[in-house]
This record gives C-alpha cells, structure tokens and sequence, in this order.
C-alpha cells in the first residue's frame, strides 16, 4: 500500500473514532482569538477590530483572570465574522498566559480536562476559578496551547455570518500526533488533505505545502505543515477572517490604522490577505472565490 493510502486509511480511523466521541465543545461563537495588547493600545484595538468587521463588544473592565495575582484589562469583542477575548494587562503576565492561541468553550469542564488527557494533551496549568466560571490550559502535541473555559451562566451569542479558521504550523514530525489528539479532543473530522497546496499560502509562492482542514463543533482549524523556513509574518498569525468582499473590508481597515503586511493574493479558493491591527495582531483576512 503507498504512503498516501496508509495516511487516507488512518484519516478515515481516526475521523470514524472521532465521531463517537461526545463533543464538549458548544458552538464556534463562543470561541475566542485571544489578543494581548499594551494598555495604551488597548481602546484603538477594539476599536479597529468594530470599525473593520462591525459587531458590539462587552464593558470594558479589569479583572484577575489567572490563577496567580495580576490586573488585566478585558474585552470581549463580538463581530459576524468571530469573536476575540481582548487582554491588556497592567502588570507581569504570568506563564504561561500570553502564548494560548485561542479560547474553547465548553460544556463541562470536567469532562473537558479527562478528554484532554485522554487525548494525549499536556496540563499546562490545571482548572482554577476566574471571576465568570473556571479554566485550564492544555497543549497538543506540537506545542499548540489553548485555553478552555466553562461559564457558571450559561452566555447566549449570536451565530457568526461566517466561522473563522483557527491556524496552526506544525512540523511533519509532529503533525500526526497532533492531528490525532486534536481530533480525539474536538470529535472532530479532517474535511481536506491537500499535500500540495499552494505555498503562497505560507509566503513561499514558488513552493507548494501540505495543508489540512478541520471541522468540528468548536469551528474550523487549518494546519499548515512546513519545515519553519516561514517569511514573516506567517506564523504569526493565530486566526483567518471570512469576510464577503476582502477589498472593502482591508479599506475599512487601513482606514481606522491597520497596515497590510501582505498585499491581496488569489488562489483556486480564495483571496486572502495579512494585517496587522493597532496594538500588533496580526490577522489572515479572505473571501472565498465562489
């Protein structure tokens, strides 16, 4: 049997064990980009992010949010296209707070560290309280960090207008394992495994690379497979925007202080962008070619 039917055959395993797990997870909405910004760039941030993609965001407040002392500021910003848990934190950041990528919601909490564990994920620090419910933060194979969350009050978001893409570049020595895991953890199920993807997609146009699509009940995640030879800033970004028409949406960004980092470029599938917000995020930004 060739290598690629061996790697169809164990996708097709681990999707069918995937589907019998039972998810934790709730609904993409109440997944977050999480964004750490310096307090003085903290308002034009939120701001930027309102003006570019619309939305409404939670009052603004400062709160203890780890399980060590510190002081953050705190937003939560709600746009159509995904949500983003905003900290500015006015003291040292404990470790390992700052390098999570993103925020999952979950159901139970409980249930979520014995899924975690049970799919091969690191504690990186175990459930504590915060001031809404409590937390932890795992890490997949590959160094992928996320936090997950439980609310004591149940929230009710609106659903998004599009689902945004969780991204994420993994090594081939690790890309199994953290397949594997993360679709152990999320039940969740591979959707595309293009092994020649365009590199443009990574900033290397004259090469192609490995690129894998997820879905499941948290939302969608990407992975791009590299050998890290990566031309800044890709790699940087944590989340892809779906937006309807990708030149009114950079022009209402460039507009409120964004700068595009990469100039608008077309593949099969989309046109995509890269920008940096006020305060440093950086964000990949696409419409879909239909």
């Amino acid at each position: 049997m060739s290598i690629r039917k061996h790697l169809l055959a164990w996708l097709l395993i681990t999707n069918l064990g995937s589907a019998a797990t039972p998810s934790v997870a709730v609904a993409p909405q109440y997944d977050t980009a999480h964004v750490y910004v310096a307090p003085e760039d903290f308002d034009k941030f939120v701001a930027s992010l309102l003006a570019t993609f619309g939305g409404t965001a939670s009052k603004e407040g400062v709160f203890t949010v780890t399980p060590t002392p510190s002081s953050t500021m705190s937003q939560l910003v709600m746009t159509p296209v995904g949500t983003v848990s905003v900290f500015g934190f006015k003291t040292p950041i404990p470790y390992p707070f700052g390098l999570e990528r993103t925020g999952y919601l979950v159901n139970d909490i409980d249930s979520a560290v014995r899924q975690a564990k049970a799919a091969g994920a690191d504690i990186m620090v175990s459930t504590f309280d915060d001031p809404i419910g409590r937390d932890l933060i795992i890490q997949l194979p590959g160094g992928v960090n996320t936090q997950i969350y439980w609310h004591t009050k149940t929230p009710s978001y609106p659903a998004l207008h599009s689902i945004p893409e969780n991204r994420v570049y993994i090594s081939s020595i690790r890309v199994a394992d953290f397949i594997r895991s993360f679709l152990a953890f999320s039940a969740g199920k591979v959707v595309v495994d293009d092994a020649h993807a365009p590199g443009v997609d990574i900033g290397r146009a004259s090469d192609s690379c490995r690129r894998i699509r997820i879905t499941s009940t948290f939302g969608k995640l990407t992975v791009f497979v590299t050998d890290g030879k990566l031309p800044y800033p890709y790699g940087r970004e944590t989340t892809g925007y779906e937006v309807d028409n990708l030149v009114d949406t950079l022009a209402k960004a460039t507009a409120v202080g964004a700068t595009v980092l990469v100039a608008p470029y077309t593949t099969s599938e989309r046109s995509a962008a890269m920008v940096q917000f006020p305060g440093g995020y950086i964000a990949e930004i696409h419409s879909l070619i239909k």
